[in-house]
């Protein structure tokens, strides 16, 4: 097949679209990607992306168009232009797409707007349309200051509504999606095929091993924004401070990282690590310190719908996970018994969590053991690219 990616986000940033198109390649694809200038998260455009340069590259057999992009740097104002620019642009951009494709495939993070381009190439070459949601609008707006009950909501879910009617297939990354869709948005399964398809987690993370240094080290990987609540590690580290060989380590970066330091300055806390954000190739590093992981986020309608893709991840490594955390992934990690959850926020319990997974090095064995199998059950990497394939030809078979 000849596959259209749409994405605001793509290679040298860390999403896992990269792989998604890298195994399309390897499995016999036509890939082209459509994409910004890299510039997240620094919300700055990456050396060699500037003044034209790198608007054509291709990188493992997927060839790459970018458009003009403004960087998001750390503003709510400058993130709103970011994506307005992208959407115009990358419209403009799709307008001279000469290329014949068979299907379009929007992997459509946040925002809405991000799946524009895709529609326009869909109407223009006639072909079906694929939009892949991992994040859920307009109702993702909630978690920052826009509430639902706002005309700028209002707005929003009209434009959300009008974008994925124009798609001949909705797959949605948790099954709670669903819910969403069909009672909020009025977007029936049978309609639009919602289609369930969970995330994989990159081969790299796999066999990462154990690096044994006589500490507990917990570790956080991905994002540190508001939804993330890693103030909650920063609490819970505080709390447990005077065990001097339980570590966190905290890698990533992103609007709240800041905060965090502050916090663990303010505790003077010496069991907290900030590592900064690190390209793919350089996580299995830490993936192998880990004892453990944890993941905490917010308590919210949204996000508690979701599952991370760092989950899978840290499945995949075959390490305990514990966290704070409301919703699907406590569903998920209960039902794979691969570790322990308290409700969001709850950091002293979270505490207690961790230091009893500590002192039962048996347990761990066990949740790691079963972390790994419930990944290979459910998140196996080949067969989820197969499952995308077939929902590709469907599409193009319907469209016939």
């Amino acid at each position: 097949m000849k596959i259209l990616v749409v994405c605001q986000h793509f290679y040298p940033e860390t999403f896992r679209i990269n792989d998604i198109t890298y195994e399309l390649v390897k499995k016999g694809h036509d890939v082209t990607v459509l994409t910004g200038l890299p510039n997240y998260p620094e919300g700055k455009v990456y050396k060699g992306y500037k003044w034209f340069q790198n608007r054509s590259e291709v990188v493992n057999g997927v060839k790459i168009k970018r458009c003009s992009l403004v960087g998001r740097r750390k503003s709510t104002l400058m993130m709103g232009i970011n994506y307005a620019w992208f959407a115009i642009f990358g419209c403009l951009k799709a307008l001279f797409m000469k290329k014949d494709f068979d299907v379009v495939y929007v992997y459509q993070l946040s925002p809405i707007s991000m799946t524009w381009p895709g529609i326009l190439v869909s109407k223009i070459k006639k072909i079906p349309l694929v939009i892949h949601c991992l994040d859920q609008w307009p109702i993702s707006v909630t978690t920052g200051p826009i509430g639902k009950e706002s005309v700028l909501y209002k707005v929003l879910e009209k434009m959300s509504i009008w974008s994925y009617n124009k798609a001949s297939r909705i797959i949605i990354s948790s099954k709670s999606f669903k819910r969403y869709f069909e009672n909020e948005l009025k977007i029936s399964a049978k309609s639009k095929g919602l289609t369930y398809y969970p995330s994989y987690a990159e081969s790299d993370y796999e066999n990462v091993g154990q690096i044994e240094n006589n500490v507990f080290d917990i570790v956080f990987a991905g994002n540190i924004g508001p939804a993330q609540s890693v103030e909650t590690i920063i609490e819970t580290a505080n709390i447990l401070k005077e065990h001097k060989d339980i570590m966190f380590h905290i890698v990533g970066d992103g609007l709240s990282r800041q905060v965090c330091e502050d916090l663990s300055n303010q505790y003077k806390l010496e069991n907290v690590k900030f590592y900064g954000f690190h390209p793919v190739e350089d996580m299995p590093q830490y993936y192998a310190l880990a004892d453990c992981f944890i993941i905490t986020m917010v308590d919210n309608e949204v996000v508690n719908s979701t599952l991370p893709a760092k989950v899978q991840s840290y499945m995949l490594a075959a390490k305990p996970i514990v966290g704070a955390i409301s919703g699907e992934v406590k569903e998920v990690i209960e039902e794979a018994d691969c570790g322990y959850c308290t409700d969001s926020g709850n950091y002293r319990e979270l505490a207690q969590i961790i230091t009893r997974v500590y002192n039962d090095k048996e347990k761990c064995s066990y949740f790691g053991k079963n972390s790994y199998l419930y990944y290979q059950n459910h998140f196996e990497k080949n067969k989820c690219i197969d499952d995308l394939i077939t929902i590709f030809k469907e599409e193009i078979e319907k469209g016939a």
